[in-house]
């Protein structure tokens, strides 16, 4: 019996089997290709260093399986990089995913603006209810994630974010307070001024952590020392426990420093 005849499947096996790959499908091989190449160890940084070596990584992540296999066959390894085309595109595809980062990092500031003007038409001097909800909408997902852990079944209460900010909800707080201080009229700048100096700061900030740098740690430090260290107001305590014997059972021999008699006794005896 003729399956495909009787499920009237022939048009559209068919169909899928003279389906072009370009350039719909290539383009997804080419985002996946470029997306997993991002999680390797090292791949930013390098992407910071030489961004003619990011892109030639890149274009082995996308062309690999086409130079491994002429490789296998004995045919030239370039071979598969001589189609003009699909080089530009894979190349296309590496320049939008890295302006695409910086996008989702620019929004970040109008999803906080969004949050504080939200909160501030409600409550108009409530500014820490302006900044918890331009916090929250800002980086509601990192706040969020033990509520994601427990949806997948898996519970560690230790990655709060609370407890261990990531950058982004550093970040996004910052922005929060900046701009419920301006909500408040506490901060004399304008709006448009103030979301081109959070913008700018957020996207120098992006770009310096991902060459492995820590903004916020000599600002965290200061802070910690300041508010929640407290200075030894008084000497350690000494020790007053008896004086331990020798290892033969025996007493020190040497006499008290701290007694007047032992001391002058000593010098007589000198």
């Amino acid at each position: 019996m003729d399956v495909f005849g009787f499920l009237n499947l022939n048009e559209l096996a068919l169909g899928l089997s003279n389906l072009s790959m370009f350039p719909c499908f290539d383009m997804a091989h080419y985002i996946i290709s470029v997306m997993s190449l991002r999680e390797q160890p090292g791949a930013l940084e390098v992407s910071q260093r030489s961004p003619f070596a990011c892109w030639f990584s890149s274009m082995l992540y996308c062309f690999g399986g086409a130079v491994l296999s002429a490789l296998m066959m004995a045919d030239a390894p370039v071979a598969p990089l001589s189609n003009t085309t699909n080089l530009l595109l894979a190349s296309l595809i590496l320049e939008c995913i890295d302006m695409c980062v910086c996008v989702c990092v620019v929004t970040r500031t109008w999803k906080v603006l969004g949050g504080v003007t939200q909160a501030g038409r409600k409550y108009k001097d409530g500014l820490f209810v302006m900044i918890a909800v331009g916090w929250a909408k800002g980086a509601g997902g990192g706040l969020l994630s033990n509520f994601e852990q427990l949806v997948r079944g898996v519970w560690k209460p230790e990655t709060n974010e609370l407890l261990k900010m990531s950058y982004p909800t550093k970040v996004t707080l910052l922005g929060s307070v900046l701009f419920s201080l301006h909500q408040c009229r506490f901060l004399p700048i304008h709006t448009h001024q103030l979301i081109f100096i959070y913008t700018l700061f957020i996207v120098t900030n992006k770009v310096y952590i991902m060459s492995d740098n820590k903004p916020f740690s000599a600002v965290e430090t200061l802070l910690y020392k300041t508010l929640f260290v407290r200075p030894l107001t008084f000497s350690p305590l000494t020790d007053s426990s008896p004086i331990r014997n020798k290892p033969n059972g025996s007493a020190s021999d040497e006499p008290d420093q701290t007694n007047p008699k032992d001391a002058e006794n000593t010098k007589k005896t000198d």
